[in-house]
């Protein structure tokens, strides 16, 4: 065989090496670009002062968060606010409260939905309803309020406002399979009927125009307490969500796409621990706060509003939802109290790792 008939044999092979050395540059290129997005929009989502939302309002020393060590129970608040007919100095109420209170050590998660009409004392400034610390102090009198009421304390917050979570819903791929427990009907004359509800009842998917509707409705008997308990339903499936493989490659798209909507003190490294034990964490168990069974009348200036019956009740009642793992399914043994036994041990457990590190 002559050497010009040898180098024909040998080409396919050389072509082959060259198309796999290309197929991994792509890839590695991809996931460069995607990790320098990330990072680049993950940072933008701490905004300098005369850009963010929150500028008007200084830095109180008292009012700073505790750093979390990495270790220790992490707590971040999660708000969500109208923004509608706002000018740049003025700040809105949140509109809703979640504190999600993960151990990284047990790799769980408890959901707390805060009532926004509990009547409570906001430091520096008169009693008044929960939702208001935002718009007198910013977040960091928010988190402070928030997590004495909780007795937790709370070193994160994210903030966004309708179309953030509009756009984060439409990025993930929307939520598929939901179900809707009732007919949502109501008529929002702001900005020209942009965001009024109409839902119907039963299994289907949301977009981000349709889960918006779902977790701000609250025009029905129960108002604010079954809409906390739609708004932690909700989160679980956009959880569930996230966790997919296919929206960890899409990341870039997702961070951008809510960039500019968001505003957090939780700086990139931080997110990046916190997204990888984000993975590896269940949610646990969930609950309003204050609970029904705790909640008393108030009236101030002619209007209703939400009292707490006992703070130190309240302040147990959390830290026994957090020795708590709804999600736990303990084998059973057939005429023995064995799987009884084991879940008392584990809560037991958890509950020194809770008490242990607000």
């Amino acid at each position: 065989m002559s050497r010009s008939q040898k180098n024909k044999k040998k080409k396919p092979w050389k072509w082959a090496l060259f198309g796999g050395l290309v197929a991994v540059a792509l890839v590695v290129g991809y996931f460069v670009y995607q990790g320098v997005g990330v990072y680049n929009g993950l940072d933008n989502f701490s905004k300098p002062k005369e850009e963010s939302r929150f500028g008007q309002f200084e830095e109180v020393a008292e009012e700073k968060p505790p750093e979390w060590e990495g270790t220790e129970r992490v707590n971040i608040l999660i708000m969500g606010g109208d923004n509608r007919g706002l000018k740049k100095s003025e700040t809105a109420r949140s509109d809703s409260m979640m504190v999600v209170s993960v151990d990284p050590v047990t790799k769980k998660a408890h959901l707390f939905s805060v009532l926004r009409d509990t009547y409570v004392d906001i430091e520096g400034h008169e009693d008044g309803r929960i939702n208001t610390a935002l718009a007198l102090g910013g977040p960091n009198l928010a988190m402070k309020t928030i997590g004495g009421l909780l007795g937790l304390d709370i070193q994160y917050y994210v903030y966004t406002d309708f179309e953030g979570f509009k756009s984060l819903i439409d990025a993930i791929g929307g939520i598929q399979n939901f179900e809707v427990e009732k007919n949502m009907n109501y008529v929002d004359n702001a900005d020209g009927n942009r965001y009024d509800i109409h839902l119907k009842k039963g299994i289907q998917d949301l977009d981000g125009t349709t889960a918006l509707q779902y977790v701000r409705f609250r025009h029905d008997a129960m108002s604010d307490f079954t809409r906390t308990e739609r708004q932690r339903k909700l989160l679980n499936a956009v959880a569930d969500k996230m966790k997919n493989g296919w929206n960890l490659l899409k990341m870039k798209k997702i961070v951008d796409s809510i960039q500019p909507y968001v505003e957090s003190n939780i700086d990139v490294s931080d997110m990046i621990k916190l997204a990888q034990l984000g993975v590896q964490t269940h949610i646990a168990g969930q609950a309003q706060v204050p609970p029904m069974e705790l909640i008393g009348d108030k009236k101030v200036g002619g209007a209703s509003v939400l009292s707490v019956r006992d703070d130190n009740e309240l302040l147990q009642f959390v830290q026994d939802e957090l020795t708590k793992d709804t999600a736990a399914t303990p084998p059973a043994v057939a005429g023995s109290g064995n799987a009884t036994e084991s879940n008392g041990t584990n809560a037991g457990s958890n509950g020194n790792t809770a008490n242990g590190s607000k």
